[in-house]
């Protein structure tokens, strides 16, 4: 006779929150309900994750603009 018992996994063991009667030794089948997702490590840059009410105007990229490293020694003219 199949009998279900609710219990939690947690770091490899299992924990029966009812114990069955009658049964000191058995095979089990362990199913997983809802299984927590994994967390995502957070990409760098995702596609609108600084979105704001504002939209980019050309002053914005001409602040972001390369001006060139001075000490580099090369000629950024």
């Amino acid at each position: 006779m199949l009998q279900a018992f609710e219990g939690i996994y947690r770091n490899g063991v299992i924990e029966l929150l009812e114990f069955p009667e009658n049964i000191s030794e058995s095979r089990v089948l362990i199913t997983f309900l809802n299984a927590p997702s994994i967390p995502r490590s957070p990409a760098f840059i995702q596609f609108g994750m600084f979105a704001g009410t504002g939209q980019s105007a050309e002053a914005d990229f001409e602040i972001a603009e390369f001006q060139g490293d001075t000490d580099d020694g090369l000629d950024w003219s």
